[in-house]
């Protein structure tokens, strides 16, 4: 099999024969790398013929369009998160921390009420529900009207949240957790996030491994998207995510990031999400997970020029004013 890795470069200094990444503004592919199982590499241009799926963009979601990338602000209300943990426990506090992300330029919330970190405790699905429904119902009494997703891999956890005004169901385990969770999709018509991870959060930073990393996580995501398709769930509704950090060391981690743009070709919107997460404390320093803003708001950029549609962050007012200076840097406004 042939893997193709777009190389972009900024559309404000592509020529013209360059065409856009899945249709980003910001950016255009000046060269394709196909690579092998074999470790062989053959750089060609972009051939508009053979590389369409590359070239056009993805579906909306939810009304937004993804020709720029999105900022998902995440809202953990749950006691054991690895960053903010507990922060949120109280309904006051939920509500007015996701209204400040909104504020801050979210474009998407990410309510989750079960931490995945490395090594967590599973969370029943009564405790589940009672941490994320009635927060997202009265984030919608509120008025709040932007996208919401359920952070979540069951079933009844995402129909109870779908019912109290959620648009989106994210699953870390890509639909192998819970079995009911894809019909749950199929039949509210929603997109759908389809994470991978090696393992369980018991067990996923055993000794993970991989024969390529890169290749091994793009077959597996071609599964999850077929199976999610067999099950009825719309093209255009899946999205898909590397998993940064579920399942995989430090190098893991970067080959995955260097290599992100392998995942165009699945012809399905990225999600990338590494806000705070311990491999960017391991490479700075920063053993504190909310003290790694700057390192967090780096490689959320280093997303968005592998063509990344939507950023999952903890960071949203700096992550936002980055990635306008990020686009304004990149656009071609002549």
């Amino acid at each position: 099999m042939i893997y193709r890795l777009p190389i972009c470069c900024p559309a404000a200094i592509a020529t013209p024969d360059m065409p856009p990444l899945r249709g980003q503004s910001a950016l255009r592919i000046a060269r394709i790398h196909e690579a092998r199982r074999d470790g062989s590499v053959v750089p060609r241009s972009p051939d508009p013929a053979r590389d369409h799926d590359l070239i056009a963009p993805p579906a909306a979601l939810c009304g937004l369009d993804l020709t720029v990338p999105r900022i998902m602000g995440i809202v953990n209300v749950t006691p054991d998160s690895f960053s903010d943990g507990g922060q949120l426990q109280d309904m006051a506090a939920a509500r007015a921390h996701a209204h400040a992300l909104v504020s801050a330029g979210a474009d998407i919330l990410d309510i989750g009420g079960e931490s995945t970190r490395p090594g967590a405790t599973e969370v029943s699905v009564q405790d589940e529900i009672a941490r994320t429904a009635p927060l997202i119902a009265a984030l919608r009494t509120d008025g709040l009207r932007l996208p919401i997703s359920i952070d979540t891999r069951k079933a009844a956890v995402a129909e109870a949240a779908l019912a109290a005004g959620a648009d989106i169901v994210n699953d870390v385990s890509a639909l192998t957790w819970d079995r009911d969770l894809a019909q749950v999709v199929r039949d509210a018509g929603v997109p759908v996030c389809l994470m991978h991870a090696q393992g369980t959060p018991q067990t996923m930073q055993k000794d993970p491994k991989y024969k390529d990393v890169r290749l091994d996580v793009t077959d597996w995501l071609r599964a999850a998207r077929d199976r999610a398709d067999a099950a009825g769930i719309a093209p255009e509704c899946i999205i898909l995510d590397p998993g940064i950090g579920f399942g995989k060391t430090l190098r893991h981690n970067l080959d995955l990031l260097q290599s992100l743009a392998f995942l165009h070709e699945l012809e399905c919107a990225i999600l990338l999400g590494a806000s705070r997460k311990r491999f960017i404390g391991t490479i700075s320093g920063e053993a504190v997970a909310g003290q790694r803003v700057a390192g967090s708001v780096a490689v959320a950029l280093h997303g968005a020029a592998q063509g990344a549609q939507i950023l999952r962050v903890h960071d949203v007012a700096q992550t936002r004013q980055a990635l306008s200076l990020w686009q304004a840097l990149h656009k071609n406004e002549g």
